[in-house]
């Protein structure tokens, strides 16, 4: 990782956090309106656009 910028490591980052499931108190606390994460995605079908 040494040879990406600063900016890049930033954007990997970022997306790496929104990579997480919906946390289950919040699903709860909802009463089901919000059941899943939509920024969750898988590596092997959707890829990053990040230059």
């Amino acid at each position: 990782m040494s040879k990406k910028s600063l900016v890049k490591k930033r954007r990997l980052a970022k997306m790496r956090k929104q990579n997480r499931r919906m946390p289950v108190l919040a699903v709860v606390k909802t009463h089901r309106r919000i059941q899943y994460n939509r920024f969750q995605r898988d590596w092997r079908r959707k890829k990053l656009r990040i230059n």
